[in-house]
């Protein structure tokens, strides 16, 4: 027998318009329709929500950690389980847990335990991304520069080895450490290339979205900025159409004005796409953690190293909506649609994740009106609820 069920008595908004006195349903971990409550079939089972509003699950395509725990510490599919359940309560459905620049051993590591978080179906586990080692050392950030090195014919291999036992496979690459001919074989092989960490020029950032990338990683951040004469990195992720750009809005890494220009500055069919780049603070209260051997603190609203680096951030992806309704002024539908559709799309991934659609994933966020996290559904289970009364 199916299991088949109705969520009622909220707004659901799709991924495109909002749906009132509607009902969505949902069958065997898959959306079968939006509906008019009135017209709900006897067979199925109702579960009132209780108000508020139903969107799609986030996704998030770069996430360090969650649950007091860093992929790249504890690099096998128990941290991956730790880290999907730990941001899950924040709207998340689907995420790339994300390895930050480290050995090829560890890297290793890292991919054999994203194959076996396929293989076991780990609620939340969308794929991996590699952000480094193939970076510039002038813009590492928080990447530890004696692990920053030029792409071999080695990793070139490797990388597209892994993307054949992982759904999807994403890799932060800078253009002074990886040649453009390597960017189109990786993007043959289905992997999602991303600009970052670069201090390159708009012309080479161009020649290589060319070449088959087609994101850039945390705009703004660790990259060449726009200057009157050199558009820069930052320039170019918001000049070339071919390239979404993921944002970390969070009110320290980027100022609300420069995001409101972006966002109105950028040039499609690419989107500003919303990341957590959260690190193993989430759903916890630690203090402090370590990366490398490094310690980050966690103070004030930012993770940062002892010379005052930031480090990732201490951000879940429901708060950087509510960043973007609130601080920047945006639209909730459009701040919702950076949340879900627009990682969606550019990974891919849009034929079954962000939007509400026959046959697309049940990963469902019920929100209140004030946009705190009531329930959330992955593959019409759900994993989590605010009021912890066990119901489905």
């Amino acid at each position: 027998m199916s299991d088949r069920f109705a969520l009622t008595g909220a707004r659901i908004f799709d991924g495109d318009d909002w749906h009132e006195g509607h009902a969505l349903v949902v069958r065997d971990g898959l959306v079968e329709a939006i509906v008019p409550a009135g017209a709900i079939a006897s067979d199925i089972r109702i579960v009132e929500t209780g108000g508020g509003m139903l969107a799609p699950g986030f996704v998030d395509i770069q996430v360090n950690g969650g649950g007091g725990v860093m992929l790249n510490d504890h690099p096998d599919v128990a941290s991956i389980e730790t880290i999907c359940r730990a941001h899950a309560p924040f709207g998340t459905t689907a995420l790339l847990p994300t390895l930050i620049t480290d050995t090829p051993e560890i890297t290793a590591a890292a991919v054999a335990a994203g194959e076996a978080a396929t293989l076991r179906k780990v609620p939340g586990f969308l794929g991996l991304h590699l952000e480094g080692p193939h970076l510039s050392i002038v813009r590492k950030g928080a990447h530890d520069p004696a692990l920053i090195r030029p792409m071999t014919d080695k990793d070139e291999a490797m990388l597209i080895a892994a993307r054949g036992k992982l759904p999807v496979l994403l890799t932060t690459i800078a253009p002074e450490s990886v040649e453009a001919g390597r960017v189109t074989a990786l993007a043959r092989a289905g992997i999602i290339v991303s600009l970052g960490h670069s201090d390159t020029g708009y012309a080479t950032a161009k020649d290589f979205a060319e070449a088959g990338a087609n994101v850039a990683t945390h705009l703004f951040n660790a990259m060449s900025q726009i200057g009157n004469r050199e558009p820069g990195l930052a320039g170019a992720a918001i000049d070339i159409g071919a390239l979404s750009a993921g944002l970390i809005a969070d009110g320290i890494h980027v100022h609300p004005a420069t995001i409101r220009i972006a966002l109105d500055a950028k040039r499609g069919p690419g989107r500003i796409v919303l990341v957590t780049d959260a690190m193993a603070t989430i759903g916890t209260d630690m203090t402090s953690f370590t990366l490398n051997g490094r310690t980050i603190y966690r103070r004030d609203g930012s993770l940062r190293l002892a010379d005052g680096t930031l480090a990732g951030a201490d951000l879940d992806m429901i708060s950087a909506v509510r960043y973007m309704h609130r601080a920047v002024g945006l639209d909730l539908s459009e701040a919702l649609r950076m949340a879900s559709l627009y990682p969606a799309q550019a990974i891919g991934q849009a034929h079954r994740l962000g939007r509400f659609a026959n046959g697309t994933a049940a990963d469902i966020v019920a929100l209140s009106d004030d946009l705190a996290v009531k329930s959330v559904w992955i593959g019409g289970d759900r994993v989590f609820a605010a009021d912890a009364d066990g119901s489905p």
